[in-house]
């Protein structure tokens, strides 16, 4: 996740980038998606067959339980389906293929690391057990995560490097540095701390001679995030000079961090910045970077969504899921987490990514078993609303009552295509769908 090489560069910097903090009595944001991915590969659980589930429930809920110790109030914040641009389609399929292999490797007595298929099911039972307030985005979090920490003044804790990027008031704590196993009390008292570290973008722009931290998404995009990835940014990489500065042990491996960020200090602002990156490529290819290398920049500033209104008043108003004119029971059972954000991939993009799970790689996937199921589904979703019947579907423009399902063809990827059951005229609603008799449902 987030940008290629930066959390390991931050950390190998930890004492003049981090500080040391005593968590407690406060707000923390935290990204549910790096948390549950975090309990589940670092508490030694079984991942071969399948499940482990109450093991990794009581890891979970001992978590949480160290934070209400130290009066730390947690809000948990889950990523939703793909954006609506389906930008970060070529980045799921790498990793899709990457937990493929991992998986084969776990399914023949190796190592790896695949969530099973469940986790996140059973991370939200454990939140609503716990009355841990949590909400599940339309889409992707990390904007709304750092939106909401702003509104609040507290601190994120997550494991993406994206948030080495966001411009965070109180301050971005890793995963990796919070020892929420390791609950301290101040002397001389009852008080409670969580030992943690606390990563400060001022100090990173202050050690690259006080760069303007908002050329830091610029950063981001050149040294390559999950939302772009531009062979011709290579272009401009074998071209540009980058000044290593000092160089350490570990320089080669943070040869572009370093360079880049090197680099970009010497420019007062984003669009100098920019406009010299525009310089070392082919005039015909200008316009289109720019625009590219604009709108991606776009992802580290604050977001429209108020989740502050989701916790204090339940609402969720995200401008994407509006403007589809979904029905209302939809969207609240999407930020209830009651819904799956399969859902909304498949209503939004009309394809799904089938989750890889350790299994026998010779025989076909085990998402076949329900195919039924998912055509019914599909059926529903084709009458969700308007507006969806009116986009140009980038996938199947052809075929109006089909979806499109990424899934394991032994140990590679492949896109399927599923066609939607066509449902009788008074099932067919979706809007309507809560109405109808249980039996019928």
């Amino acid at each position: 996740m987030g940008i290629r090489g930066l959390m390991s560069f931050v950390e190998d910097h930890s004492n003049e980038f981090f500080t040391d903090l005593k968590l407690r009595d406060t707000k923390i944001v935290i990204d549910g998606y790096a948390l549950f991915h975090r309990l589940c590969f670092n508490s030694n659980l079984e991942l071969r067959y399948g499940g482990d589930y109450d093991s990794f429930a009581d890891v979970a809920q001992k978590f949480f339980e160290s934070l209400f110790a130290c009066n730390i109030c947690p809000y948990v914040v889950l990523d939703g389906g793909c954006d609506i641009s389906d930008k970060k389609l070529k980045t799921l399929k790498d990793r899709a293929r990457e937990k493929i292999h991992m998986a084969h490797s776990l399914s023949v007595g190796g190592g790896g690391y695949v969530c099973p298929l469940l986790i996140r099911e059973v991370f939200i039972q454990v939140l609503i057990k716990l009355q841990v307030c949590f909400v599940q985005c339309f889409s992707e979090a990390d904007r709304d995560i750092m939106t909401l920490a702003n509104h609040w003044n507290c601190p994120v804790l997550s494991s993406d490097s994206d948030f080495c990027i966001f411009d965070l008031k109180t301050g971005f704590c890793p995963l990796n540095s919070f020892q929420w196993r390791n609950v301290n009390t101040i002397k001389g008292t009852q008080d409670c701390y969580i030992p943690a570290k606390c990563f400060s973008l001022d100090a990173l722009c202050h050690h690259f001679s006080n760069m303007n931290k908002a050329l830091l998404p610029l950063f981001a995009v050149l040294c390559g995030n999950d939302h772009i990835n531009l062979p011709i940014i290579e272009t401009f990489l074998s071209k540009v000079h980058l000044p290593l500065g000092a160089a350490s042990s570990k320089g080669r491996r943070h040869h572009r961090v370093l360079g880049l960020l090197n680099w970009l200090s010497h420019f007062a602002d984003p669009t100098e910045a920019l406009d010299n990156v525009l310089k070392y490529l082919p005039k015909k290819d200008r316009e289109n970077v720019k625009e590219i290398l604009c709108c991606s920049m776009e992802e580290y500033q604050q977001s429209q969504v108020k989740l502050q209104d989701f916790f204090q008043h339940g609402t969720y108003a995200c401008p994407a899921a509006l403007n589809l004119d979904l029905p209302e029971w939809v969207l609240v059972a999407l930020a209830k987490g009651q819904l799956s954000p399969f859902i909304s991939d498949a209503l939004v993009l009309r394809r799904t990514i089938l989750h890889t799970q350790v299994e026998n790689m010779q025989q076909p996937n085990a998402h076949r078993v329900s195919l039924p199921i998912r055509q019914i589904i599909y059926g529903l979703l084709l009458n969700a609303s308007p507006h969806l019947e009116n986009m140009s579907w980038k996938a199947l423009p052809s075929q109006p009552l089909a979806f499109s399902e990424v899934e394991r063809i032994n140990k590679n990827i492949k896109t399927s295509i599923v066609n939607a059951v066509a449902l009788p005229k008074d099932h067919a609603d979706l809007s309507k769908l809560t109405e109808l008799s249980l039996a019928k449902r």
